[in-house]
């Protein structure tokens, strides 16, 4: 932690292909058209019973959709380069093990808690997970899961100590 707030690594590598997943997820959740069970996930229900729950839903979700892209759009500039988007394919090799430092105030982890949280969402949306049991032993596609749950269990403690 700093005065002002956190400051956190990530090598460039990580950091481009972090860029790109919150970038896809902006994608998604601005042009969502209702049917993705991911967006679903992250728009549940608030009601048992289902005309309240669709009132609900059709009064609040493009609000909280919008702003998790504006918190999403928070994490994806903290991870700009020399004010550009970071490009896991354009990375010289010998750079990618180079660390962007990302100093974050308040109000930025703030929107990175959510972003990791979400994306981890849709993540588990993707990937059918249900319960916290499910590892996915042997399935790669369960390291880019696993790895947001690390950076978000990260920021959490610096943010609790």
């Amino acid at each position: 932690m700093t005065g002002s707030g956190l400051v956190m690594e990530l090598t460039l590598l990580e950091a481009a292909h972090l860029s790109d997943l919150v970038s896809q997820f902006e994608d998604l959740v601005t042009s969502h058209d209702g049917s993705d069970p991911a967006v679903r996930r992250l728009t549940p229900d608030a009601y048992a019973d289902s005309e309240a729950a669709a009132e609900f839903r059709r009064l609040t979700e493009d609000d909280l959709l919008s702003r998790r892209a504006a918190d999403a759009g928070v994490v994806r500039r903290s991870l700009h380069r020399d004010g550009r988007d970071l490009d896991a394919d354009q990375l010289d090799r010998s750079a990618a093990e180079d660390i962007l430092v990302v100093d974050l105030t308040p109000d930025a982890a703030g929107s990175w808690l959510r972003t990791l949280a979400a994306l981890r969402l849709v993540l588990a949306d993707r990937l059918g997970v249900t319960d916290e049991d499910q590892r996915g032993d042997g399935d790669t596609r369960f390291g880019v899961y696993e790895w947001i749950g690390y950076r978000l269990e990260m920021l959490v403690q610096a943010l609790d100590s």
